[in-house]
């Protein structure tokens, strides 16, 4: 059984983030590993610390796994760190990187075979894009490839903060019956082991099934 998905609508690891310590207890330990990857122009250090700092308030101990370009990702070292996670954490940043950084790599195949074991996987903005195939394009709001974690299903982060025009734009491109879903910053859309979805957070989940606001029961 795969364990718990997380895909977090961004502004991780800070207050109003009270699914982590839920998703920790759920990965039965307190290390964290972050993939600060789509970060790698944006100090991808930092993000780790930040990581770092919020999850030691409730006993977390978070580690990076400083994987920022493709022969990282190549690298069995670091897929055999990823296999041994029983909680994996991928920071925002930009999602055309990171999807180019993981596609076909032995490192995205550690990362599934990780979770379809049971360990927690949680992706922010950028990172619970990727996830998901198709993928919005922050570029313009259009879809493109992703990574397929979970099929038939789109996000857009900081659904809270997002340029309207553009939400609107996604929303009236997706093809018919796809779910497309609005995650408000500090607030994740969570599947749990037995396949079923839920909001936790700060914020509000919003979807959309051919321009109209449905239910979670929609979701893949």
């Amino acid at each position: 059984m795969a364990g718990v998905l997380a895909l977090v609508g961004g502004a991780e690891w800070q207050d109003g983030c009270s699914f982590d310590r839920t998703l920790l207890e759920a990965s039965g330990g307190t290390d964290v590993l972050v993939l600060p990857t789509a970060a790698a122009y944006e100090h991808p250090e930092r993000a780790v610390e930040t990581a770092r700092q919020w999850l030691g308030t409730f006993g977390g101990k978070a580690e990076g796994l400083m994987v920022l370009r493709r022969h990282d990702a190549e690298d069995e070292a670091n897929a055999d760190a990823i296999r041994r996670s029983r909680f994996i954490y991928l920071s925002g940043g930009s999602p055309m990187h990171l999807r180019s950084v993981l596609k076909d790599s032995p490192l995205w195949d550690a990362i599934l075979a990780a979770w379809n074991e049971g360990a927690v996987l949680a992706g922010s903005s950028a990172g619970a894009m990727v996830l998901c195939d198709p993928m919005v394009d922050p570029r313009g709001g259009a879809f493109t490839l992703g990574l397929g974690l979970v099929e038939q299903l789109a996000l857009i982060p900081h659904h809270n903060t997002w340029d309207e025009d553009q939400a609107a734009r996604t929303i009236e491109l997706a093809p018919r019956g796809l779910p497309v879903v609005g995650i408000d910053e500090r607030t994740a859309l969570i599947r749990g082991g037995d396949g079923t979805w839920r909001s936790d957070g700060a914020g509000r989940v919003v979807v959309f099934v051919d321009g109209k606001e449905a239910g979670l029961d929609r979701l893949p």
